[in-house]
Formats: structure tokens, sequence, C-alpha cells
């Protein structure tokens, strides 16, 4: 049976991996930082919480001692926490707001790969998916009739950027593992106010695929519900 661990799955994106992920027989163990909320949607969903806050090294140390505590090891890891920081005109951002944002969207996916490494390597098939955006894509952000050239996000973009880079060069580097990012595209969730057309279910299909993909397919790639993106244009 394949375990799966996914952070932040408490709403949003991650819980509707989750679910999904459990619809297709995964053992899928639902990361959040909030206990409560975790314990809500692990329960709801048939799941089992394990805490993790994606900045703490310690609390991540602490996740990957208990999955090897319970499970023993772990198939496919879901990098899915992020938060969005601020938007708008950049003229007043510090570097604290950078550091808050790359914090979690990209320092906190070198924290949970590299303590779940040892878990992963215990696996047949390892998986990485990294949730990335195609607001972090030259292509998409350049292109006027994509939503994503509307938007004035400066952090949220550029720790996606480097999220989907940090991705490309962990391929290279992990060559026993696949590692690819997921473009969920514009979905209604928390991040964005709940104003994008898609549907969490859309949303997740590029993350969903990733993850069920068979053995030996591509490593590296950075893919959407339609298809792989360029990095740019």
């Amino acid at each position: 049976m394949t375990v799966t661990f996914i952070t932040g799955a408490n709403k949003g994106l991650g819980r509707e991996t989750a679910r999904r992920l459990i619809e297709l027989g995964h053992t899928v163990l639902i990361g959040a930082r909030d206990p409560e909320r975790g314990e809500v949607a692990a329960a709801a969903l048939g799941a089992r919480f394990v805490q993790i806050d994606v900045t703490d090294d310690a609390s991540v140390a602490a996740a990957a001692a208990d999955v090897a505590a319970h499970e023993g090891s772990v198939d496919v890891l879901v990098n899915n926490a992020g938060i969005h920081g601020p938007y708008g005109d950049p003229s007043t951002l510090t570097g604290a707001d950078a550091l808050s944002v790359f914090d979690v969207n990209l320092a906190g996916v070198v924290r949970t790969t590299t303590a779940f490494l040892p878990l992963l390597r215990r696996s047949s098939d390892p998986v990485i998916v990294n949730v990335s955006s195609g607001m972090g894509s030259l292509a998409l952000t350049h292109d006027p009739s994509r939503p994503e050239s509307a938007v004035v996000a400066p952090l949220y973009t550029a720790s996606k950027a480097a999220l989907t880079m940090l991705t490309t060069q962990y391929a290279k580097g992990l060559p026993d593992i696949r590692v690819n990012a997921a473009d969920p595209g514009y979905t209604a969730t928390d991040l964005n106010g709940n104003s994008g057309p898609q549907t969490v279910t859309e949303g997740t299909d590029a993350i969903v695929a990733l993850a069920t993909e068979k053995p030996g397919a591509g490593s590296g790639r950075f893919v959407s519900r339609t298809g792989e993106i360029a990095w740019s244009g």
C-alpha cells in the first residue's frame, strides 16, 4: 500500500489531494501545523494526523521520526504547505517579508525533503511532488491571455519560481527519486480569497497525477492539469 505524506493538508489543495489519494487506496498522512485543524481533517478523511511546522527544524524532524515509528517508510511526499505573502505595490516590502514567505515556500520544502529522504529511500518507487505555481513561470506571467500576467505578488511568485528550479535540481541530484513540480492553476482557495475559477478538485489534478504515475515516469518536470509548462517562452 502506498504511503503518502502531505504538508499543509488540513484544508484547500492539500486536503483535497488527501481525499482523492485515499479514494485511490493510498495510506495518507495529514501534515499540518495546527493540531486541532489537522486532527479534524484527518478524522473526516480517514487519514492519520502528523503535526509539522515546515518552518521549524525540530518540528520537521519530529514529524519524520513519528512516521518512521508508525509507517516505517514513505512512498510519496507532497510538499504542499505555502503562504501568499504581500501582494500589490512592492515599494514597501521588507527583507523580513521576503524571509517569511521564502521560509515556508522554499526553505520549508528543503527542511521537509531532507528529513524525509531516509523514509523515501525505503520505498521501491519514491516520489516527491512540489506544489509550485504557474505564477513562477516567465512564459505564463508574460502572456497577456493568462490570468497569471495580471497578478502582482512579488514574493509569492519569486518563491514559486525558486521552488520550480529547486525541483529540477533535486531531480538531477537525486536520480533514485522521481521529483516533479505541479501547477494547480488558478483555484478557489483561502490563499486567494476563494477567487479562482477552478474547483479544488480541478486544482489537484496535476498533483494527483504526479503522485500516482507508474514507475519510470519522468523527473524534473513542471506539470499542470493540461500538460507540461515551459519555464520561459
